[in-house]
């Protein structure tokens, strides 16, 4: 190739990317400015879809306008729509479209525009509030009451109607963590929960990087994928849902099972760090069998063991056998319906008009072969994060009772895992219910 060949690729490289950056920079304000809209709108006046609230937003008031299902629905798609070509742009490399500054700059503004506005689209916050009120403030357990037990508090006209009459499944650890902030009253528990989540989503993000690096992936594509999901910030971030912390202690034992030197003392304490995370929310116990199998040794184990002791005794102690007895719950939590679940649609589809017992069965049997089948595959070398990340996925997908927040579970797993097909299925199960959620945009205006 002649000099003034390569001189002439060159300009030709330097211009595409320089149309890339500026593309990458009109999608990441697209994806904030819809962000800010929902927020904004969603102060205004108490709308129909944004749940009732203390006013913690006054001085968002009257900026917006009121938060309708059009206005609601487009902006996310708006968001979807940008953050997914966002992550085209940089797809093929897996590599970030904009520098490590301007991606932080972005994850940072979407998540303190959020913090900044009112609680978004669920009232489980309300809840984690409840079920602390009750036992701090009340001397009930949140494991043998519902929320109704204290309907004289301030709370309880906050919580859903879902949930008023229903026993905590949150795990132990979660329950005693959120007693601090009962005492604080109703609007400072609400602004103690959005500090909590902001600050999980944080560490969450922080940990991703480390993994990423760790696996010598592009860690400002890990995060960008993470922090700048709508779903994540709007729903999972704007909710203050203790996902979260979940999520944080999920990547927290990754982290110490990745090290480029594992030791069987970090293994057992990233075993350790995943039941507690459990105990927060059970969903996350997922990751253990695939640790141990990974692992092929005692240290995990033991470190679940002793960690699984500790908890019960803790729980024991402080809610008796009904802290402890956590299964009871999810069995309980489990048998729920959403119109949202792709169990449900799976069952529209073949004309049937719901989910029955039956299909309940079937599912959980599914979601068994399809975790023993994970199983082998990592015993004979597949990557245990990869197959955990799948595992989750899998427990969304089956369950009938399906929340926006449910299917971020997998995504830290997914960019940080060997198997890039974990990623394009999570962003695709996100696209598909993003889509369910736009029906009423094809609705005649009134």
């Amino acid at each position: 190739m002649s000099v003034a060949a390569r001189g002439e690729r060159g300009r030709v490289s330097v211009g595409s990317a320089r149309w890339t950056q500026a593309l990458a920079t009109l999608l990441a304000l697209a994806l904030l400015a819809a962000t800010v809209e929902i927020v904004l709108d969603g102060a205004s006046g108490n709308p129909p879809l944004i749940p009732a609230s203390p006013h913690i937003a006054d001085w968002l008031v009257g900026i917006g306008e009121r938060l309708t299902d059009r206005i609601l629905l487009t902006a996310l798609l708006v968001a979807t729509v940008a953050y997914g070509g966002l992550l085209a742009l940089g797809w093929r490399a897996r590599e970030s479209p904009i520098s490590k500054r301007r991606a932080i700059a972005l994850i940072a503004a979407l998540h303190i525009v959020v913090f900044a506005g009112p609680i978004l689209l669920s009232t489980d916050v309300f809840s984690y509030i409840a079920y602390a009120r009750m036992g701090v403030e009340h001397g009930l357990n949140p494991y043998l009451h519902g929320p109704d037990a204290i309907a004289s508090d301030p709370i309880f006209r906050y919580v859903g109607s879902d949930w008023r009459r229903v026993a905590t499944a949150y795990g132990p650890l979660y329950t005693l963590l959120s007693y601090p902030l009962a005492p604080l009253g109703v609007t400072g528990a609400l602004w103690g929960m959005k500090v909590v989540a902001l600050l999980a989503s944080a560490g969450t993000l922080v940990l991703t990087w480390r993994c990423a690096r760790a696996r010598s992936l592009d860690p400002v594509w890990a995060i960008l994928v993470v922090g700048a999901n709508p779903l994540y910030v709007i729903f999972g971030v704007g909710g203050a849902h203790n996902d979260l912390l979940m999520m944080l202690a999920m990547m927290g034992a990754v982290a110490l099972m990745i090290a480029a030197r594992p030791t069987p003392g970090r293994e057992a304490t990233a075993a350790a760090v995943v039941v507690a995370g459990a105990l927060v929310k059970a969903t996350v116990a997922a990751l253990l069998p695939f640790m141990i199998v990974a692992r092929r040794s005692m240290a995990p184990i033991l470190g679940a063991l002793a960690a699984l002791a500790a908890g019960a005794v803790i729980a024991y102690a402080a809610f008796g056998l009904h802290g402890v007895d956590v299964v009871s719950a999810l069995n309980r939590d489990a048998a729920f319906v959403s119109t949202d679940s792709f169990a449900t649609e799976l069952a529209h589809l073949f004309g049937k008009p719901g989910v029955f017992p039956i299909d309940h069965d079937l599912l959980k049997a599914a979601l068994v072969l399809i975790i023993l089948y994970l199983m082998w595959r990592t015993w004979r070398g597949y990557d245990w994060v990869a197959a955990s990340g799948w595992t989750l996925l899998a427990i969304s997908v089956t369950s009938t009772w399906l929340l926006a927040w449910y299917i971020l579970w997998p995504l830290p797993l997914a960019v940080v895992c060997r198997d890039r097909r974990l990623l394009g299925a999570t962003l695709a199960i996100q696209a598909l219910y993003v889509i369910h959620q736009t029906p009423p945009l094809l609705a005649p205006v009134r």
